[in-house]
């Protein structure tokens, strides 16, 4: 692996722009997920016995 204390500032800011980048794909896909779970639910929801 790279030594993170010797790196030059072009390779964090490449570094930090690929980290804030997962972090959003992730964030999304979870979203994603929720909303899907949601939607499949949300029918059967309804007809649930008290």
């Amino acid at each position: 692996m790279s030594d993170p204390a010797g790196e030059t500032e072009a390779a964090a800011k490449a570094r930090r722009g690929r980290s804030i980048a997962l972090a959003l794909g992730l964030v999304l896909f979870v979203i994603l997920i929720f909303l899907v779970t949601i939607v499949r639910l949300g029918a059967n929801v309804a007809q649930r016995p008290l």
